[in-house]
This record gives C-alpha cells, sequence and structure tokens, in this order.
C-alpha cells in the first residue's frame, strides 16, 4: 500500500496548527511566555508546510522554496522558547540565520541544486534541534536527571533529518533522487511524530517546573527568601543525619533581634520588614555556604552548622558584631540593630527539636543578662534529655528481663 506524500504533509500541518493554538491557548491563560514562543513557531512552521503542500506548484519553484525560510525561522522560534524557558533572552541574531541561509542558497542555486539544497535545508533544521537540545541538557545538569525525554526528542528530531544524507547512495536506487526515495514519507510521519513528542515534552518541562516553584514557595519564607521553619526542619534532618553517619557534631544557633516590637511601634512594619531582611542578609552572608540558616517565625531565626560548639560561637558572634554595625537609619533616625543568640550543640544524631530547646533556654539567658550578646547552652539540657530517653526505655528492658525469668531457655 502506498502512502500519498502530499496527505502526509497535510496532516502534519493541520496537527502543527492545532498543538500550536493549544500552547498558545494555554501560555496566555497561564501567564507562561515559553509557551507563547512554542505556540507561535508551531503555527508559523505548519503554514510553511501547508503552503507548500497545497500550493507549491502553483507559485512555482522559486516562491515554493522560499517559503520554506519561514519554516526556518519557525525552527529558530523553538530554540528560542527553550531559552526563554530558562530565563534567557532569545538571540535575535541566530533566530533568522537559517532562513538567511536558505535564501542565498535558492538564489544562487550552483549545478546539481536540488540535492545540496536538501542537504543544506535538514542541515539547518538539524542545527536548530542540536542547539535546541543543548538548552534543554543545561537544565538536565541542574538537577532534572529523570528529564531525558527533552534531550532525545530534538536529537532524534536531528537525526532522522542528517541520516539518509550522510547515507544518501545507500538509501535510494541507481539514478533516482531524494524526492523519489522511501524516506521521504518518513519525514512526514517525523514531523506528526516530532510534533506531538515535542508538546509532551513541553508540558513535562512546564509541569516540573510548577511542582517545583510551589514545594520551594512552601519551604520559603517569602520576606527574607530564606528556609522557613519547615524548610529549615526538612533540611537540618538530612544533614543532621550525614552528620551523624560521619561520627561529627552539630550546633545549632537561635537568634532573636533585640527590641524589634518597638522599631515596628516606632517606625511601622514597613520599617520592621526591612530590619528583617538585612538580617537575613547578615547571616546569609556570614556564615559558610555549608550552613543552614531560617527564619522560624517573627523575629526569630536559626541555623545549623556542622561544627563544634565552640566554632559556632565564632560564627554567632561575627553575626552579631556584623548585624550591631549596619548602621542604617529610618526618617533620619538611627536604628539600634542588636541581635541576642543561643548557642547549643549536641552528640551525632541529637534531635533537631532538642537542640533548638537548648538554644532557646541559652537565648533567654543572653535577653536577661542584657540582651545584645551570646549564651552557650549547658550541656545538662542535653544530658536531661538522654536521661529521659533512657528512663523511657527502662520499663521495655525490665519486662524483658521478667519475660526471660518466667520463660528460661
Amino acid at each position: 500500500m502506498s502512502l500519498d506524500i502530499l496527505t502526509l504533509y497535510l496532516v502534519a500541518a493541520v496537527a502543527g496548527v492545532m498543538l500550536g493554538g493549544m500552547l498558545l491557548f494555554f501560555g496566555r491563560q497561564q501567564k507562561i511566555p515559553t509557551l507563547s514562543w512554542w505556540g507561535a513557531a508551531y503555527i508559523l512552521g505548519a503554514m510553511s508546510i501547508g503552503v507548500w503542500t497545497v500550493a507549491g506548484s502553483l507559485l512555482g519553484d522559486t516562491v515554493a522554496l522560499a517559503l520554506n525560510a519561514v519554516g526556518f525561522v519557525a525552527c529558530g522560534m523553538v530554540w528560542s522558547a527553550a531559552r526563554v524557558f530558562h530565563g534567557r533572552k532569545p538571540n535575535w541574531l541566530a533566530l533568522p540565520l537559517g532562513a538567511a541561509v536558505w535564501l542565498i542558497v535558492i538564489l544562487c542555486p550552483p549545478d546539481e541544486s536540488s540535492t545540496m539544497r536538501l542537504t543544506i535545508g535538514a542541515s539547518i533544521v538539524a542545527a536548530y534541534a542540536v542547539l535546541t537540545a543543548n538548552e534543554l541538557w543545561s537544565e538536565q545538569r541542574k538537577g532534572m536527571q529523570k528529564r531525558w525525554p527533552a534531550l532525545l526528542v530534538p536529537i532524534l528530531h536531528g537525526f532522522v533529518l542528517m541520516f539518509p544524507i550522510l547515507l544518501g547512495h545507500m538509501l535510494r536506487a541507481d539514478g533516482s533522487t531524494f524526492r523519489s526515495s522511501f524516506w521521504v514519507p518518513i519525514f512526514a510521519f517525523e514531523l506528526v511524530l516530532y510534533a506531538l513528542g515535542t508538546v509532551f515534552v513541553i508540558f513535562m518541562l512546564v509541569s516540573d517546573r510548577t511542582v517545583k516553584a510551589h514545594k520551594a514557595a512552601a519551604l520559603i519564607d517569602p520576606l527574607t527568601g530564606m528556609l522557613n521553619r519547615r524548610g529549615f526542619a526538612e533540611a537540618t534532618a538530612r544533614l543532621i543525619e550525614r552528620q551523624a553517619s560521619a561520627g561529627c557534631l552539630v550546633t545549632v544557633l537561635i537568634f532573636d533581634i533585640d527590641h524589634f516590637k518597638s522599631i515596628n511601634d516606632r517606625f511601622g512594619h514597613a520599617a520592621g520588614d526591612e530590619i528583617l531582611k538585612l538580617f537575613a542578609i547578615v547571616v546569609t552572608n556570614t556564615l559558610r555556604i555549608t550552613d543552614l540558616s531560617g527564619r522560624i517565625g517573627g523575629e526569630e531565626f536559626a541555623a545549623l552548622l556542622p561544627c563544634s560548639i565552640k566554632e559556632a560561637a565564632c560564627a554567632a558572634e561575627r553575626v552579631r558584631e556584623a548585624f550591631a554595625a549596619s548602621g542604617i537609619t529610618v526618617e533620619n533616625a538611627p536604628v539600634e540593630t542588636t541581635v541576642s543568640i543561643g548557642v547549643a550543640s549536641g552528640p551525632p544524631g541529637a534531635e533537631l527539636e532538642v537542640l533548638l530547646a537548648a538554644a532557646d533556654a541559652a537565648l533567654y539567658q543572653a535577653k536577661r543578662g542584657g540582651r545584645n550578646r551570646i549564651e552557650v547552652a549547658e550541656e545538662e539540657s542535653l544530658s536531661l534529655e538522654r536521661r529521659r530517653r533512657r528512663s523511657a526505655a527502662r520499663p521495655a528492658a525490665l519486662a524483658s528481663r521478667q519475660t526471660s525469668v518466667m520463660w528460661p531457655i
């Protein structure tokens, strides 16, 4: 059974217009620029294929070939859509470059131009496919390890286009041309599959980006950009587990901005918010990149440091000095920026809540001691916790011994 080539290309064009319209609709509804780019590229490319298929013979060879330049612009727009998706600007110079090269080729045709035109045209599309795959690969390197279809689809598209050119004499009979080759219907069928596969990849990427954004919003404090209490607890749990596996200590710092309520009362909540953001910057810039910090409520912040209590106390002192030296003013009035800090450390595997409770007790000692100071928790608080656990486990151990006495082996 023979396949009608024109029908296949018309099906590809109709599918492209429908998918492009869907992408444009969702792009405007959800305000996602990259979907609008992809949608416009689909419609532009589909229209180029459709006009060339239906009216190519009526327009003449030169005009029909010139229409292919529109399709090359659409390929550049797909590449630009991938750049926009990653927050980069479209490359306005490279976007029409393929179309410009194609127009030069058809305006200055050499001998045996048909084969050369096919080679150059397929090479242009394959080049844009590689550029698109490179953009998607850069996203994969940032953590999207399971998004291999995003790389595979454009690579396969470029391969299907270039394979018959690389092995041209093996894929066609003697004296025949590429137009009569069995590879031509494969091109048309592959266009439909590529359109569908790319839409799948697009929605997969956008969905993954949306899920990550919502998850980050649930774990990040919107005012300071630091971890909120939930995010801090999840991140520190992983760090505590890693430190416990290595038999290393962890230390917790709790910060409380002094006289924060009076700052709000005197200057308003807007000024208070600026103080909170300032302190978040001080903590982030002063602590190490391996330290975790977050806003756990109101004017209270916390940090978990994978180090000894002595090293953590030195880090806390650097934060206190940096915040005190901020020297900010509100309405031409200086604002005193001081912070009280509680420090507590524990053995490998110590629970975060236990460390926070011990650091919080030390923080209140710093408040009672005059503020703008650091207090280190005594080891008794953590020893009491270990004693409580042993006491809770003692009845179970006693019951086990009684059972062994009653039922000797």
